[in-house]
């Protein structure tokens, strides 16, 4: 069981009311979501979030991508099975990571389902339906990068790497020929130096 810790703050970025009830009723797509939600508040209100996280925002990524350009889509439900709060829903990129064997850039496309239950404490999360992962949250708001980048983190491949011999392609096109069907200009023979070197005379 993978548990999801939320920073709580007393930052708001919006009037989560306003927000909520325009995002439920007309879907809007938006070019930045806010900072901080307040997740068990938008559970009451059947809230919904769809738009653009920058990668570059998601500091824990960093050590893993060969470049940070581009935008996570994320689209967030959240809502009450029972008393329980949950949040679904599903985040797309395609990632360019290292490839851990020549450093290059490898594609790694993502298209991952969420399904969270938001809880307040480790005995709330251990009785939990098998289906939800646990987003242990303090009272209050939190950082909406952090469920993202979790998720994100969780699906990354350990040694990401190219398919491909890709430490060849990265050699000099004439050298790489070289390694793959032998220099012309070596001697097929090593023994044909001495044979040279025999007939001049310098033997």
């Amino acid at each position: 069981m993978n548990f999801r810790a939320g920073n709580a703050s007393g930052i708001c970025c919006c009037r989560f009311d306003d927000f909520v009830v325009s995002l439920y009723h007309y879907t809007v797509m938006l070019d930045r979501l806010p900072e901080y939600i307040d997740p068990l508040h938008l559970a009451d209100k059947r809230g919904a979030l769809k738009g653009r996280i920058p990668l570059k925002s998601l500091d824990r990524l960093a050590d893993s991508l060969h470049s940070d350009e581009g935008t996570v889509a994320v689209e967030l439900f959240f809502g009450r099975e029972g008393r329980l709060a949950v949040i679904e829903g599903q985040i797309e990129i395609v990632l360019v990571l290292k490839c851990q064997n020549c450093l290059g850039a490898v594609e790694w496309p993502v298209r991952s389902s969420i399904k969270l239950a938001i809880v307040t404490s480790i005995d709330q999360a251990n009785k939990l339906p098998e289906d939800y992962e646990p987003l242990l949250v303090d009272e209050g708001n939190i950082l909406l990068k952090d469920i993202v980048e979790d998720e994100l983190l969780l699906i990354l491949p350990a040694f990401p790497k190219h398919q491909n011999r890709c430490f060849v392609s990265n050699l000099n096109p004439g050298k790489a020929d070289s390694l793959l069907d032998g220099d012309s200009s070596l001697p097929k023979n090593p023994f044909s130096i001495l044979v040279n070197l025999k007939n001049t005379g310098d033997l």
